[in-house]
């Protein structure tokens, strides 16, 4: 396992050329937005518009900052996005377009490869000591905002984040701090047989 700091993420402009996505990780690493197996990013939407369109990946959005954002995506509901929603799940194939309720949001990106990769993503806050469990595969701990506490004396600040990959073999992890945390877990999809 080892530290994502919000200081060394790298920044990179949208697929569609409008605006800049900040990659927290993504495997394998080095990946370009055609190969990925997932990825997980946060954007800064300062104005309405598409959304770049990723060829058989599906998404997981998350609005971490700001009044939100009404998201129309073809073949569902248009659902209203806010700082207290659920993360919400749709295709990265499908259009998709987005409204701004009153001026510009942040918002986190996790995406898998369909049909290879499964992604579940879970808001948590921390103000006392407590349990964050990972589960197997990937996991991934963001921290949205305060101070997450992790073993070893270790701290996440804002937008900072925690990898604990495959190998890790770590399910449950204690933490202390006070902070407003997602929790991401990435499985790969194997055929059953």
């Amino acid at each position: 396992m080892h530290i994502l700091r919000a200081s060394d993420h790298k920044q990179m402009p949208w697929k569609n050329g409008g605006g800049v996505t900040t990659e927290i990780a993504i495997a394998p690493v080095g990946a370009d937005a055609g190969e990925f197996h997932w990825r997980v990013s946060m954007a800064t939407v300062a104005s309405d518009g598409p959304f770049s369109s990723f060829e058989n990946i599906d998404r997981i959005l998350t609005v971490l900052e700001g009044a939100g954002m009404d998201l129309d995506v073809a073949g569902m509901e248009p659902t209203r996005l806010t700082a207290a929603s659920a993360p919400f799940a749709f295709p990265g194939d499908a259009t998709t377009s987005a409204k701004l309720v009153s001026g510009t949001i942040v918002d986190l990106n996790v995406m898998t490869r369909r049909g290879q990769w499964l992604a579940t993503v879970e808001r948590q806050t921390v103000s006392v000591p407590c349990f964050v469990r990972s589960g197997p595969g990937v996991g991934i701990v963001f921290c949205c905002d305060g101070t997450l506490e992790l073993p070893q004396d270790a701290t996440l600040s804002k937008h900072d984040a925690l990898f604990v990959g495959e190998a890790d073999d770590m399910g449950t992890m204690a933490v202390g701090g006070s902070a407003d945390i997602i929790i991401i877990r990435l499985s790969q999809n194997l055929p059953v047989i």
